[in-house]
C-alpha cells in the first residue's frame, strides 16, 4: 500500500520488553538522534527546504507548559516534512531577555549587596555572560527531554556576534532611511525596572483606587476637574474643555489658580474633551500622560515633570521626597484642608497599566528616546497578508493583525539597561549625532561618547528569521531557508513578535515577507479552562508529567487538544490516558510480533487476503489521506484523534482480535494476514511517529529493522479502497456490538461462555463465524440447546440459551423493581415540573437539574422495558 512495503527489509527482532518503559529509552533515543545528524540541515542539498524558527525561549527561561505545546506542535511539523524528503530546518535559539536577564544579575548582586553601579557597565555586562555561560540556558537541556528535533549545530543566541552585526546593520539602514529618529515624547516607564517599555509590554488589570474631584481657581472663575492620579497636579499647565461647552466658554483663555503651587495655568479648548464625561473639564499635565501631552503640543503648554526615574516626587515644596502614592494621599489631604475636594469616591475600579515583567505600575513619563517610524513599515505588513504573500491560520485571526498593524504608533525602541544591543549613535562635543554602521569605525576623541542605551529585545528577536541564516551576510543557508515556510505561534505574541518579524523581514529583505504562513494557536489552561498562574496554584512542571507519564504522552494530550487559535485545556488525567495509548501500541505491536506480523516482501494480491485484510488495508488509506489533510490545514487536534481512534479501535480492537482465529489457524490467510498486520503497524507507526517519537521510534525499528522511523518515508495514500469490505466488516461490529451490549443488560461477565445459534448462512458474515464465537464467548448449540433470546441485528440471528446462566424469575423481579423506581423518579420530578409556584420561585439551576433527573429517568425507563422484553417467561 505505501513505497516502504515494496522494498526488501532486513529482518527485524521481534524482542520486545512486556512492558514500555519511558524513563529507559527516551534519553539514549534523543541522544542516538543527535548524534547521527538527523536534525541537521543542510544548506548545500537539492532537496527542496522546509524552515521554522523557534520563538526563542529567554535565556532565563525553563520550558513550561506552553513551551512543551507549542514545541510539540513544531516538532511534528518538521518531522513530518523530514519523512517526506524535505531539507528541514527547525532553527534553535535563544533570546538575551534585556530586562528579565539584567533583573535575575542585578538580584544576584543584591545578595553580595552591590549593585550594578558598584561594578560600572563593563564588568556588569561581563557579569551577565558569566552569568549566561554558567545557568542560563537549562531549557536547552528540557527541550532535549521532550524530543525537540531542532539543528542543535545552528544554535544561536540573539547577543551572539553574528546576530549583533545584523542589529548594528539594520539600526544604520533605518537610521539613514530616516525611519529611526529621537524625539522627547511620553512613554511608559517602569520605575521598578528604570527603563521605558514599549506599550505592548504593559499589561492592563483593574485596580482598586480613588477618584478625586476638586476644585481649580476662585470665586466665579472655579472649575471642577477629576482624577485617579492626584500627585500629578503638581505639573498641570492647563484645564481643557471643549468649544462648544457652553459652560465654560466665559473661562477659556483665562488664567485660574493651581492649588498648592502658587502658579496659574490656562484654560483651553480642545476637542479632545468629552463634554458628557465627569464635569466636562480636564486636568492637563503634558509631563505625565500621553493624552495631555498631544493636548500641550497643540496648545504649546509647557511640560512640567515632577517625579524622577523612580517615581518620587520633585517638585518643590512640602511634597518633594515622598514617593507617587504617599503624595497622592498627601496631596489629597492638603486640598481637603483647603476645602478644594468637591468628591471622593472609594473604591474606585479601574484599569491601569503594569510593568509585563516585574508588575509595577507604570508610569507615563515625558523622556527622550528612540522611536521607529513605523507608518511606512506597518503598511508593507498588512500588504503582505491582504495580497496572499502570506497567510494567517485561523483565518478568523487576520482582523486581530489588521485591527493591530493599521493602528501602530512608532515604537519607542531604546531600554534604559546595560545588558543587551547597545544603540550604535554616538555624540560629539560640538552636538554631533553619528550612527555608526558594523563596518565602520566609530568617532574618537575628547568630548565623544556613545548613547548609554540598549535596543528593546523585541527589536533584535524581530530579525530572527533571516539574523539566524547569516544575514547581512547572502549566505548559503540564506539563500536556501528564507523565507520561512511557517511560523508557529501563540496568538498571544501576535503583536509583540510577529509584526516586529513582518515589518523587518520585508523590509531587509526587499519585500520577501519571512515565512509564507502564520499558524496561531491558543495558550494552554488547566483542566476547567482557567489561566495557569502561580497566584492561583494551578501552574504545572511539565517535567514532572513527563517523569510519570514519559513525553510521548504529554506531546500527545498537548498535539490532542491543539485546535487552530484556541485556548487548550490540560488535566493531569487526560495525560495518564495518553499513557495508556502509548502502552495500548505497546502491546499491540508486541503482540502482532508475537503472532508473527511482518514487512518482509510485498504485499499479497488482494484476490488473496480476507474481507477483514481488505477492509483494514482500505481503512489505513483513508487514515492516510485524512491525516495529510489535517497537517496541511493545522488540525493537531483532528489529526490526532483521528490516529487515537484508527490506531486503538480499529487496529487494535476489531482488527487484531477478528485476526485471532486466522492466527490460530495458520496456513496461507494466516501468512497473508501477517503480512497485512505487519503493513498496517508500520504505516501506523510512522503516521504517530511526530506527535509520539519516541514509543514509535522503538516498536518500528523492532518491527521492521529500519535504522530510524525519523529518516522513514512517510506514508502516502495508493488509493487501495474496498467498499465492500468496509461495510461487510461495518455489519459485522454492528452484530457483535449489540451482543455484548445484551450480554452486559442481562449481567453476564465478560468472559462467561453462553450457548448459541447462529444464522449466518447466505450472509457474508458466514466467514466469520468463528471469529464471532471467539469474541462474543458463544459456544457451539448443544443436544439440550434452547433458544431462550433471539437478537435480530443487521439481517442475521444470534439465539442465546441463557436457561443455564440467568435465573429468568429472579432478574424479571431485578428488573421490575428498578422500573418502579424510575417510574417513581419520573413521577416526583413530573410533579415538581408541573408546579406553577416551584418553578417560580426555584432558582434555574435546581430546575435544570430537576430536568435533567426527567430525562434520566425516561432513559432508564426505556432501557429496563427492553431488557424485560428480552428475557424469556420464567
Amino acid at each position: 500500500m505505501t513505497e516502504n512495503s515494496q522494498q526488501p527489509q532486513p529482518a527485524p527482532t521481534t524482542e520486545l520488553p512486556t512492558q514500555y518503559t519511558p524513563a529507559e529509552v527516551e534519553g539514549q533515543l534523543y541522544e542516538r538522534w543527535v548524534e547521527r545528524g538527523y536534525f541537521e540541515a543542510d544548506a548545500k542539498s537539492d532537496k527542496p527546504p522546509y524552515t521554522v524558527v523557534i520563538p526563542p525561549p529567554n535565556v532565563t527561561g525553563s520550558l513550561h507548559l506552553g513551551h512543551a505545546f507549542e514545541h510539540t506542535l513544531i516538532d511534528a511539523l518538521t518531522r513530518r516534512k523530514r519523512m517526506q524528503g524535505h531539507e528541514t530546518l527547525w532553527q534553535p535559539g535563544m533570546d538575551h531577555a534585556g530586562i528579565a536577564t539584567q533583573n535575575v544579575v542585578e538580584r544576584e548582586l543584591g545578595k553580595e549587596g552591590k549593585s550594578r553601579h558598584d561594578l560600572g557597565r563593563e564588568a556588569f555586562v561581563e557579569r551577565v555572560w558569566q552569568w549566561k555561560a554558567e545557568s542560563g540556558g537549562q531549557i536547552s537541556g528540557q527541550m532535549r527531554r521532550l524530543g525537540d528535533g531542532v539543528a542543535w549545530s545552528r544554535e544561536r543566541f540573539t547577543m551572539d556576534e553574528g546576530l549583533s552585526q545584523a542589529v548594528q546593520t539594520i539600526f544604520k539602514r533605518l537610521y539613514d532611511d530616516e525611519l529611526i529618529y529621537r524625539a522627547e515624547r511620553i512613554i511608559n516607564w517602569c520605575p521598578r525596572c528604570l527603563t521605558a517599555i514599549s506599550d505592548i509590554e504593559v499589561e492592563y488589570q483593574d485596580d482598586d483606587g480613588e477618584l478625586v474631584s476638586m476644585k481649580y481657581g476662585e470665586g466665579d472663575e472655579t472649575i471642577v476637574v477629576a482624577t485617579t492620579r492626584a500627585e500629578t497636579m503638581l505639573g498641570d499647565t492647563a484645564v481643557a474643555v471643549h468649544p462648544e461647552d457652553e459652560r465654560y466658554k466665559h473661562l477659556v483663555g483665562k488664567l485660574i489658580k493651581l492649588p498648592l503651587t502658587g502658579r496659574s495655568i490656562p484654560v483651553v479648548a480642545d476637542e479632545h474633551v468629552d463634554p458628557e464625561f465627569g464635569t466636562g473639564a480636564v486636568k492637563v499635565t503634558p509631563a505625565h500622560d500621553p493624552n495631555d501631552f498631544e493636548i500641550g503640543q497643540r496648545h504649546n503648554l509647557p511640560a512640567i515633570a515632577v517625579m524622577d526615574e523612580h517615581a518620587v516626587i520633585t517638585a518643590h515644596g512640602p511634597f518633594q521626597g515622598l514617593d507617587r502614592l504617599e503624595a497622592r494621599s498627601a496631596i489629597v489631604a492638603a486640598l481637603r484642608a483647603e476645602g478644594r475636594i468637591v468628591a471622593e469616591k472609594r473604591p474606585y475600579i479601574h484599569s491601569v497599566g503594569h510593568c509585563s515583567r516585574c508588575k509595577t505600575t507604570i508610569e507615563p513619563r515625558l523622556s527622550m528616546q528612540w522611536w521607529v517610524k513605523v507608518g511606512p513599515l506597518a503598511k508593507a505588513a498588512g500588504d503582505a497578508v491582504r495580497d496572499g504573500r502570506v497567510t494567517i491560520h485561523p483565518q478568523e485571526m487576520e482582523k486581530r493583525y489588521f485591527d493591530w498593524v493599521d493602528n501602530l504608533h512608532d515604537w519607542c525602541i531604546s531600554r534604559q539597561l546595560w545588558w543587551g544591543h547597545r544603540i550604535p549613535v554616538w555624540y560629539g562635543p560640538a552636538g554631533e549625532v553619528v550612527c555608526v554602521g558594523p563596518d565602520e569605525e566609530p568617532p574618537s576623541g575628547e568630548g565623544w561618547h556613545q548613547d548609554p542605551d540598549v535596543l528593546d529585545t523585541w527589536f533584535s528577536s524581530g530579525l530572527w528569521p533571516f539574523s539566524t541564516l547569516g544575514w547581512p551576510e547572502q549566505t548559503e543557508s540564506l539563500a536556501k531557508f528564507y523565507p520561512n515556510s511557517v511560523l508557529v505561534t501563540g496568538y498571544d505574541i501576535l503583536f509583540f513578535w510577529v509584526a516586529r518579524m513582518m515589518m523587518f523581514g520585508l523590509y531587509a529583505m526587499d519585500g520577501t515577507p519571512p515565512f509564507h504562513t502564520i499558524a496561531l494557536h491558543g495558550m494552554v489552561r488547566d483542566q476547567n479552562g482557567k489561566k495557569m498562574s502561580k497566584s492561583f496554584g494551578n501552574v504545572v512542571n511539565p517535567l514532572d508529567w513527563m517523569d510519570k507519564y514519559g513525553s510521548d504522552a504529554l506531546r500527545f494530550t498537548l498535539a490532542r487538544g491543539a485546535n487552530p487559535g484556541v485556548d487548550v485545556p490540560i488535566g493531569e488525567d487526560w495525560v495518564q490516558g495518553s499513557r495508556n495509548f502509548a502502552n495500548k501500541i505497546w502491546n499491540a505491536t508486541r503482540f502482532a510480533l508475537m503472532n508473527g506480523a511482518t514487512v518482509q516482501g510485498p504485499l499479497p494480491d488482494a484476490s488473496k487476503m480476507s474481507s477483514t485484510d481488505r477492509w483494514i488495508l482500505s481503512r489505513l488509506n483513508s487514515v492516510v489521506a485524512e491525516v495529510d489533510a489535517y497537517y496541511e490545514d493545522y488540525q493537531f487536534a483532528k489529526l490526532s484523534d483521528a490516529l487515537f481512534h484508527f490506531a486503538w479501535d480499529e487496529v487494535f480492537d476489531w482488527y487484531v482480535e477478528l485476526s485471532k482465529t486466522t492466527f490460530q489457524a495458520g496456513g496461507e490467510a494466516a501468512e497473508v494476514s501477517q503480512r497485512v498486520l505487519g503493513e498496517v503497524l508500520d504505516v501506523t507507526l510512522r503516521l504517530l511517529h511526530p506527535v509520539v517519537p519516541f514509543v514509535t521510534e522503538t516498536l518500528w525499528t523492532t518491527l521492521t529493522g529500519g535504522e530510524s522511523v525519523v529518516i522513514a518515508e512517510w506514508p502516502t495514500d495508493s488509493g487501495f479502497r474496498d467498499a465492500d469490505a468496509e461495510r461487510e466488516i461495518e455489519t459485522l461490529q454492528s452484530v457483535i456490538t449489540e451482543v455484548r451490549r445484551f450480554r452486559a443488560d442481562q449481567g453476564l461477565q465478560p468472559g462467561q461462555r453462553v450457548p448459541a445459534r447462529l444464522t449466518l448462512a447466505g450472509s457474508a458474515l458466514a466467514a466469520h463465524e468463528a471469529a464471532v464465537r471467539q469474541l462474543l464467548r458463544l459456544q457451539p448449540e448443544g443436544d439440550a440447546f434452547t433458544a431462550t433470546a433471539t437478537l435480530p441485528v443487521a439481517g442475521v440471528e444470534v439465539a442465546l440459551d441463557l436457561s443455564g446462566v440467568i435465573d429468568f424469575a429472579a432478574e424479571r423481579k431485578r428488573l421490575a423493581k428498578d422500573l418502579a423506581a424510575a417510574e417513581k423518579e419520573k413521577a416526583q420530578a413530573n410533579a415538581k415540573l408541573g408546579n406553577e409556584a416551584f418553578l417560580a420561585k426555584a432558582p434555574d439551576q435546581v430546575v435544570d437539574k430537576i430536568r435533567g433527573r426527567l430525562a434520566k429517568a425516561d432513559e432508564d425507563i426505556a432501557r429496563i422495558t427492553a431488557q424485560l422484553e428480552k428475557l424469556p417467561e420464567a
